[in-house]
C-alpha cells in the first residue's frame, strides 16, 4: 500500500476558507438563538455537545466501577451505590451518549450530503433535540433526590415492582427513557422524510452517501424498534403510579414479557448504534485511502439486510431463561446468519485500502482501530450465540467485555473518527494532528488493557454486576490490569479534549475541502452558512464532489463545468427561529415530576402547557427569510439581501 498525502504538503487545505460565520442573518447570535434554533447544523452541534457531556458522566461511573473493582472486598462504593453506578452508566452510554452522537452527527451532514437546505421538519427537529435533554436532565436529577435507577441498563421485571424497588429511581429510568424515546422517534421520522424527499437533482438512491444511506436504515429501525420499549416502560409506570398488574406476579403476570420487549428493541438498538458508525467508516477509508468505495452496492445491501434481520435475533440474549432446545437453535442459526452481512461489510473497507494511497491521518487510523476491534467483537458474539457457550458465559465478564467491543470499541472509535474527520467542516478549524495522534496512542490502547482483560475474567468465573469479589481465586491480577487501563483511556479521553477545545481558539484555518472529499458537504464553505449552498447541487455521480473537481474521473458522461442551479427564481428561503419547539419539550419536565410525586396539578398544567405549546406552534406560520443571492459578476454569489418571508 502506498502512503499518500491529502490536499499537498502537512494536509494542505483544499480550497479557499469562507466567510461563512458572516453569512448568517439578524439575530444569529446570543444564548436565545440557541434556543430557538430550527437549524440542522446547529441543533447537530448542541447533540454532538451534550452527547460527550453525557460521556463524560458515563466515564466518572465507569471509573468508580473500576475503582471499586481493584481489589478483593474493596468497600469504596456500598452495594446500592455500585448498583446505581453501573445501571447509570449503561443507560447514558446506550440511550444519552453514544446514539445521540450518531443522530448528532446525521442532523448536521445528512442534509448536507444530499444537497438540501435543512431537515423537512426544522421545528420537529428542535423538538426531538430538546426533548432528548429533557430525558437525559430528568434521569440524572434522581442522583439528588433519592437515589438514581439501581435495576441494570435492561431493567428486569420485577425488579422494578413497587414491592422489589419502593424507591424513586425505576421511576426516574421509566419516566426519562420515555421522554428522552419520543425525542428519537420524531428525529427518526424527519430523518427519513428528508433522505427520501428532498434529494438533489440527479441524486438517485443508488448515489446516495453511504453514510446518509445508513442513517436512513437506521431510521427505520428506530421506527420499528422504539414502540416495543416504549410499550413496556408505559406499563411499568401504569404499574407503579396507578396499580395495574402488567408485571406483579403475585396477579398471575408474566414478568419474562418485559425481557421480550426490551431485546425486541435492545437488539436493533445495538444496529442503531452501530450502522451509523458503518457509514462514518464508509465514508473516512474511501477518502483517505484515495480511491472510491470498493462494493458501494453491496454495503448498500448489506446494510439493508441488517436492518431486517436485526428484529430476528433479540432471543439470543434470553438463552438462559428456559424457552427450549427449538427456539434457541432457531435463534442461534439467525444470530450466526446476522453476521455474514457485517464480514461482507469488513471486506469492502480493506478491499478499498488495497492498492489505495492511504494518509494515515487521526481520523483514519480511528478507522482502522475501529476494524479491528468490531472485528474482534464480533468473534466473541458469534461465540456467544452458540448456545452451550452462551449457558456457560452468560452474566459473566466475558459477555461485558464482548459488548464493549462492539459498542465502544466500535461504535465510538467510529464517532472519534468522525469528530476528527469532519469538525474542519463544522467549524472551519483544523484539530491538531499531532495531539490527535497523542490522544490516539493513549486512549485506543488503554481500552484494550481495559476490556481485553475481562475476557479472562468472564472465563475464569467471575459474574458481572457484582461490586466485590474474593481474593485468592486468581480475579485480582486481571482486574488490576483493567483498572490500570481506565487511567491510561482516561488520559487519552482528557487529550483529546483539550485538542478539540484548543482548536476552536487556536486551530489552524481548514479551507472548504481540507481532506480532497468526495461528496457534496465538502462542496461549500467551511463551516457552512446557513443555508447550506449558494446553488441547488446537480448530481452526476455517486462521487458528487470528487467528479465535480475531476470530471475526468468520470466514467461515461462527463459532468459539465457548470453543474449547479440557483435553488429558485426567487431566492432561498430560510426557516424562522421558534420557541415553541423548546417550550414544549422543557413542558414535560414538570409534568415527569408531577406523575413521579403524583402531583396532579402539576401534571395537568404541564399537559395544558404542551398542548398550548403544540397549537402555537401550529399556528405560528411559516415565518423565516428570503435571501436573494446574485450569482453573477466578479463578485460571484457575494451579494445577499434579505426579506421578510
Amino acid at each position: 500500500m502506498a502512503i499518500g498525502k491529502v490536499g499537498g504538503a502537512d494536509y494542505e487545505p483544499h480550497g479557499a476558507g469562507g466567510d461563512a460565520l458572516l453569512q448568517r442573518p439578524a439575530g444569529y447570535a446570543g444564548i436565545a438563538s440557541w434556543l430557538t434554533t430550527v437549524d440542522h447544523k446547529r441543533l447537530g452541534i448542541l447533540y454532538i455537545l451534550t452527547s460527550f457531556m453525557f460521556m463524560g458522566f458515563a466515564s466518572i461511573e465507569a471509573f468508580l466501577i473500576r475503582l471499586q473493582l481493584l481489589s478483593p472486598n474493596n468497600t469504596l462504593l456500598s452495594p446500592d451505590v455500585y448498583n446505581q453506578m453501573f445501571t447509570m452508566h449503561g443507560v447514558t452510554m446506550v440511550f444519552l451518549a453514544i446514539m445521540p452522537l450518531g443522530i448528532g452527527f446525521a442532523n448536521y451532514m445528512v442534509p448536507l450530503q444530499i444537497g438540501a437546505r435543512d431537515l423537512a421538519f426544522p421545528r420537529l427537529n428542535a423538538f426531538g433535540y430538546w426533548a432528548y435533554l429533557a430525558g437525559g436532565l430528568f434521569l440524572y436529577t434522581s442522583f439528588f433526590l433519592g437515589g438514581a435507577p439501581d435495576v441494570g441498563w435492561f431493567a428486569y421485571a420485577p425488579l422494578t415492582s413497587l414491592s422489589n424497588n419502593p424507591g424513586l429511581g425505576t421511576d426516574f429510568y421509566m419516566i426519562g427513557l420515555f421522554v428522552g424515546g419520543i425525542g428519537t422517534l420524531v428525529t427518526a421520522m424527519n430523518l427519513i422524510v428528508t433522505i427520501v424527499n428532498m434529494r438533489a437533482p440527479g441524486m438517485t438512491m443508488m448515489r446516495v452517501p453511504v453514510f446518509t444511506w445508513l442513517m436512513l436504515v437506521t431510521s427505520f429501525l428506530i421506527i420499528f424498534a422504539f414502540p416495543p420499549l416504549t410499550i413496556a416502560l408505559f406499563q411499568v409506570i401504569m404499574d407503579r403510579s396507578f396499580g395495574t398488574l402488567f408485571y406483579v406476579p403475585e396477579a398471575g403476570a408474566m414478568p419474562i414479557l418485559w425481557q421480550h420487549l426490551f431485546w425486541i428493541f435492545g437488539h436493533p438498538e445495538v444496529y442503531i448504534i452501530i450502522l451509523p458508525a458503518f457509514g462514518v467508516i464508509s465514508e473516512i477509508i474511501p477518502t483517505f485511502s484515495r480511491k472510491p468505495l470498493f462494493g458501494y452496492p453491496v454495503i448498500i445491501l448489506s446494510g439493508i439486510f441488517i436492518g431486517f434481520m436485526g428484529f430476528a435475533v433479540w432471543t439470543h440474549h434470553m438463552f438462559t431463561t428456559g424457552l427450549g432446545p427449538v427456539v434457541n437453535t432457531a435463534f442461534a442459526l439467525t444470530s450466526f446468519v446476522i453476521g455474514i452481512p457485517t464480514g461482507v461489510k469488513v471486506f469492502n473497507w480493506l478491499g478499498t485500502m488495497w492498492g489505495g494511497k492511504i494518509v494515515f491521518t487521526t481520523s483514519m487510523l480511528y478507522a482502522v482501530a475501529f476494524l479491528v476491534t468490531f472485528t474482534l467483537g464480533g468473534v466473541t458474539g458469534i461465540m456467544l450465540a452458540v448456545p452451550p457457550f452462551d449457558a456457560q458465559a452468560q452474566d459473566s465478564y466475558f459477555v461485558v467485555a464482548h459488548f464493549h467491543f462492539v459498542m465502544g470499541g466500535g461504535a465510538l472509535l467510529s464517532f472519534f473518527a468522525a469528530l476528527f474527520y469532519w469538525f474542519p467542516k463544522m467549524t472551519g478549524r483544523m484539530i491538531s494532528e499531532r495531539l490527535g495522534k497523542i490522544s490516539f496512542w493513549l486512549l485506543v490502547p488503554g481500552f484494550y488493557v481495559i476490556f481485553f482483560p475481562q475476557h479472562f475474567l468472564g472465563l475464569m468465573g467471575m459474574p458481572r454486576r457484582t461490586q466485590t469479589y474474593v481474593e485468592g481465586i486468581g480475579l485480582e491480577i486481571w482486574n488490576q490490569v483493567s483498572t490500570f487501563g481506565t487511567f491510561i483511556m482516561g488520559a487519552g479521553m482528557l487529550l483529546l479534549a483539550f485538542a478539540v477545545l484548543s482548536a476552536f481558539r487556536n486551530g489552524r484555518p481548514a479551507g472548504n475541502d481540507p481532506w480532497d472529499g468526495r461528496t457534496l458537504e465538502w462542496s461549500t464553505t467551511s463551516p457552512p452558512p446557513y443555508y447550506d449552498f449558494d446553488r441547488q447541487p446537480v448530481v452526476n455521480d455517486r462521487d458528487a464532489h470528487w467528479v465535480q473537481k475531476y470530471p475526468e474521473s468520470v466514467h461515461g458522461e462527463r459532468v459539465p463545468e457548470s453543474a449547479s442551479l440557483p435553488y429558485d427564481a426567487g431566492g432561498i428561503h430560510i426557516p424562522g427561529a421558534s420557541w415553541y419547539p423548546f417550550l414544549a419539550a422543557v413542558a414535560m419536565l414538570p409534568m415527569s415530576y408531577g406523575l413521579l410525586y403524583n402531583n396532579w396539578w402539576v401534571l395537568g398544567i404541564s399537559l395544558l402547557g404542551i398542548v398550548l405549546a403544540t397549537y402555537g406552534w401550529a399556528l405560528e406560520g411559516v415565518g423565516g427569510k428570503h435571501i436573494h443571492i446574485d450569482h453573477g459578476g466578479a463578485d460571484h454569489g457575494r451579494h445577499r439581501e434579505e426579506t421578510d418571508a
